[in-house]
This record gives C-alpha cells, structure tokens and sequence, in this order.
C-alpha cells in the first residue's frame, strides 16, 4: 500500500527529522535485530514501542499502536540500534513489561478514519475555547490532538496557576461526543509545538533542534552583554531566550582571561573606571571619574599590564599613553562641480537661479516678438529716425567744424519721437477703460 510508504504529516525542516547511519551496517551474525522501534505522532510527541511480531518496519510505516483504550495511529520514525541509544538517553526500559506494542501496519480503513478525525481537530480547538471562556477559566487551550481511533481527544493548555477544569470536561464530553483527557504544558512547550519565525527571520529554535528546555536568567544576557530589554530578550513563548543558554558557552570561554568589569585603573590623572567590553575583540572602553563623556579604547593586555604595574605601586601619569592608535581612512577628495546634485540634501536649499534666468530670457524673447509684430502706426516717425542715423560722422579733427543747426535737428527728432511713444501709451489707456476687465461674480453671471 502507498500509505505505509509516506508520512502522513510533514516535519520540515524540524528536530524529529532522522538520520539512520546505521541503516547500512549489517549486524553480526549471531545478534538478533533490536525489537524496539520509536512512532512518532502529532507535533512532537514520540514514544517507544514494542515489536513482539517482528513486522519489517521501516522509516516512514504507518502503525497501528497499543493504547490503554483502543488504538493509536503513528508514523515510526526510527529503527534498530538507534532506537537501543535513544532509550538509554530518554533512561526508557527496553525490557519493561509495561512498553505498549505494536499491532500491525495501518491499512487503508484505519489511515480514513485516523484521517477523518485529525480534520475535526482545528474545530473542537476552537469550540473548547468558547466552552471554557464561557465558564470564565483563565487558562488557554493551544492544541488538540485525537486519538487513532477517535475514542480520545487529548487537549493541551497552559496557565498560570491551577484550574478547576471539571465542568468544563462535562461540557466538552457532552459536545463532543468522546473522552476527554486534559494536560497541561508549559509555555516553553506550547511554543515547540505550534512554531513560528523568529527575530532573525529562521524558525526558532524550539521547534527545530532544542530539545532540552533548561531554566533561562538574566545572567545569561549580562555575561553575553545585552541590554536588560525585556521585549528583545523574550521569545515568542513571553519567556527568556533559549538561545541565550546555548550561546552562554561560547561567551563564558572568552571572558576568561578578561579583567572583571569593576576594576578600576588608579593613575595619576585620576580613577577610570570600566564602561563598556567588547568580548571577541578583546576590547575594553574607561572614562575618568567626572568625565564619562571622553571614552578610552584599550586591549585586555593593555590593561593587565597597568594592573600589574598598580600592583607593583607604579602608578602610570594617565591612560592615553596606552591608547590604541585608530587607523582613520583617507576619505578620497572629489569634485564638487563635476559631480552631480541628486544626492545632496542641501539641493532644494538653494533658490533654482538658473531656472529664473531661464525664464527671464524667454519672457523677453516673447516681448520682443510681440513688439515686432506689432502694427506699423505704433512705430515713431521714420524720417526723424532716418536724419539722425544719415548724419555724416566725420573725424575728430573736425568734429570742431560741425554747423550749429545739428544740435537742433538732433532735439526736434529726440521730441517727435517721445510724442509718439505718449500718444500710444494714451491709446492704451483708453482702451483699457473702455473695455474693463470682467470681475469672477460677473463671469458667474
């Protein structure tokens, strides 16, 4: 059958995938296969179970499970000799008379009922929630899981406290039509079994490979040098990071050597004390007492080595004569004009002077048409005009010998001309008070 072949759920990416390294070795001859196999079931619940049929069971077979009532449903996830490890790493009892067995691999009626009531799933969640709510219970149910069968329906939820959850098992059993089992689990717990993603972006470690949930405190963020922030801190659980505890290792063997970070450096010029430590550096920041606004970068040899002479009663003048020097790169000069405007942030600062003269030029280039194509009547008399540019320019030397007439022929075209320019600007006028301008309530009119 194609169902005992491929698992019902899906892992992913998580910590109940299984690599059998094992699965190539043959056993020696006189040793017979190890009668335990591990099924796993929804989200991360495994147990281990006994083969006393001897069924050829792989990764992957869909199984048939003993139950205290009835029969459970289950995908085995591991075989042979890694199940005997597994065992002594859980301290599970191989040759206990209470370890359940197995039936028989699912056939097809067992995966469509087993099928049928895992759908029923998302529904009896919900419905339990309004049933509880309704009773005014401060506790939050997160999963459901049925039995293979359907004669079971295990609930999960977390509180703070106790709960008094007897009427609520009545309603629920009425309901639903089935037994009722209710336990509790912790928040750790209930965030491995649903998931999500993480603050990195990668799935959290819960639900992936951390499989021992050990007490998590704040000394593990002081050490790795966290700011005490509780909403960075928290994980999706509302609890401490996992990943703190995991981390702390790494962060502990490097603070080894390092000077504690209430030392303080006795100088001449005054008592530094320590401000800030970057670990995988091996750097260490100290302000004067009275100045913690001028910080002083120095290496962890740098201030053994002043410990040291402290110790001796040598004291050093002040700390600068052991500041590291700072390489400071050589920003590259550039070129102001060749380089364009579109990343300046000052580029809208600056009245678009070009653009005014810009518009300058093609007003008066428009006026000049204008003029031009004005009529002929607005233009000044040409035969004054004419006498002024026909006047015989003669040398310097006899620019004495010129006839007193000029000058006033010079005048008289000087006037016919303004009299022009007056008669038409009068003309305007008076057009302009002929014609009045519509006002807005006239135009609406």
């Amino acid at each position: 059958m194609t169902h005992n072949k491929r698992p019902i759920y899906n892992y992913g990416s998580v910590k109940l995938s299984v690599y059998d390294w094992l699965s190539g070795i043959p056993l020696p001859s006189h040793k017979e296969p190890f009668d335990c196999v591990e099924v796993h079931f929804k989200n991360s619940r495994k147990e281990f179970f006994r083969n006393p049929y001897k069924l050829p069971l792989q990764i992957g077979d869909v199984v048939a499970t003993e139950t205290t009532s009835g029969h459970d449903i289950g995908t085995v996830s591991l075989t042979g000799e890694l199940v005997r490890i597994q065992m002594q790493k859980k301290k599970a009892d191989p040759l206990s008379p209470t370890l359940p067995k197995i039936y028989r691999k699912a056939n097809e009626h067992d995966i469509e009922i087993w099928q049928e009531y895992h759908s029923k799933e998302v529904f009896l969640q919900k419905r339990s929630r309004e049933l509880a709510i309704a009773l005014g219970l401060e506790m939050k149910i997160s999963d459901v899981e049925f039995q293979g069968d359907g004669s079971k329906a295990t609930f999960y939820y977390t509180a703070e406290g106790r709960v008094d959850f007897r009427q609520l098992i009545k309603d629920m059993a009425k309901e639903f039509g089935t037994r009722i089992e209710m336990r509790q689990i912790g928040y750790r717990q209930e965030a491995a079994r649903l998931g999500g993603i993480g603050s990195s972006g990668r799935e959290i470690s819960c639900s992936t490979w951390l499989t021992d949930f050990k007490s998590v405190t704040t000394a593990a963020a002081r050490y790795q040098q966290l700011s005490l922030n509780p909403q960075k801190l928290a994980g999706q659980c509302g609890k401490l990071k996992c990943d703190l505890n995991f981390e702390l290792d790494c962060y502990l063997e490097a603070l080894r050597d390092f000077p504690k970070t209430d030392t303080k450096l006795q100088t001449e010029k005054g008592i530094a004390t320590c401000q800030k430590v970057d670990i995988f550096k091996r750097l260490m920041w100290f302000t004067y007492e009275g100045d913690f606004l001028n910080w002083h970068k120095l290496t962890v040899d740098q201030v053994k080595e002043i410990l040291q002479l402290t110790r001796e009663k040598k004291i050093i003048s002040s700390i600068e004569e052991y500041l590291q020097a700072q390489e400071v790169p050589s920003i590259p000069s550039r070129n102001i004009d060749s380089e364009s405007q579109e990343g300046s942030l000052t580029r809208f600062d600056e009245k678009p002077r070009s653009r005014n003269r810009k518009n300058q030029k093609t007003k008066n280039a428009s006026q000049n048409k204008e003029n031009n194509s004005k009529p002929k009547e607005n233009t000044p008399n040409k035969e004054a005009i004419e006498k002024i540019k026909n006047t015989p320019q003669k040398s310097k030397e006899s620019n004495n010998t010129i006839p007193k007439e000029a000058p006033k022929e010079k005048e008289e075209a000087k006037n016919l001309v303004q009299g022009q320019t007056k008669r038409n600007s009068n003309k305007r006028r008076n057009k302009k008070i002929a014609n009045p301008r519509p006002t807005p309530a006239q135009n609406n009119e």
